[in-house]
């Protein structure tokens, strides 16, 4: 099944394909988020990742797909809207499927935007796990505020947009079925997928390896080895973010760098 996908912007012009984070639907690119690229006069397509929105869904903890699936549903929504090749965004485990897709389709992206994640070459290893404070706890019984509270750890401090979080998690939560089948996002995420994994092959590529200072998810040396192993790749710290949707006042910022390629 097809992951449900939505263009915005000119369909005439130049693509750029956002990739969302583990347990994201496609409502997470919000309007502040897709508005600057949509200003710049690019396309811009968002989609529902599986066991979220309007995709197909699962039990919780009994995913019916692989990792190597989600970077193929990618590449799928590209197919079904005729797009040739496209920039992609990726945050997270959406910057691990964009890194795939460079890798195994390098003709179907002309650059990548690498936001708050981690390289997904395996010769890459000693990076530091995530900050023990983002243990969980209790979750609260509100699905929205679940989603609230969930988020508010991974932000840097000063960087929370509550009331934003809060908009996007109502969305969610209207368009889901069972928020609790997007956890099995974190059971495949991190599967390899068959074929290239030298980052090193994405020289000539534009990148730019955006990482907040303090993501404690994926704390910055992530980022820095991202962008040392691709050759001639950007490194954007912004100071003080998290590992998070970035925040408004640090957003356009981020756009700048992106170089769409040709219509």
């Amino acid at each position: 099944m097809l992951p449900p996908a939505e263009s915005l912007g000119p369909d005439d012009g130049s693509p750029v394909l956002l990739i969302g984070g583990a347990t994201w639907s496609r409502d997470w690119w919000d309007e502040i988020a897709t508005a600057p690229l949509v200003e710049r006069g690019l396309r811009v397509v968002r989609y529902d990742h599986r066991d979220t929105g309007e995709a197909e869904y699962w039990p919780p903890g009994a995913p019916g797909y692989t990792g190597a699936d989600l970077t193929t549903d990618a590449l799928g929504v590209l197919d079904h809207l005729g797009i040739r090749a496209a920039h992609l965004v990726g945050l997270s485990m959406g910057g691990g499927i964009a890194q795939e897709l460079a890798l195994h389709h390098r003709e179907r992206v002309t650059g990548l935007t690498l936001i708050a994640t981690t390289p997904v070459d395996p010769r890459i290893t000693g990076l530091p796990g995530p900050d023990p404070s983002l243990a969980p706890g209790r979750e609260p019984d509100d699905p929205v505020e679940a989603i609230v509270e969930g988020e508010r750890p991974c932000a840097g401090p000063g960087r929370f947009e509550e009331d934003r979080v809060r908009a996007i998690a109502r969305n969610v939560v209207a368009r889901t079925q069972d928020p609790a089948s997007a956890t099995n996002h974190f059971l495949v995420a991190g599967d390899p997928t068959p074929g290239p994994d030298d980052l090193g092959a994405l020289a000539g590529l534009p990148v730019t390896v955006v990482h907040g200072s303090a993501d404690p998810v994926f704390p910055l040396p992530h980022g820095r080895a991202l962008a040392a192993a691709i050759p001639g790749a950007e490194l954007v710290i912004v100071e003080g973010m998290g590992h998070q949707l970035p925040p408004e006042r640090d957003w356009r910022g981020i756009v700048g760098t992106i170089s769409p390629g040709p219509r």
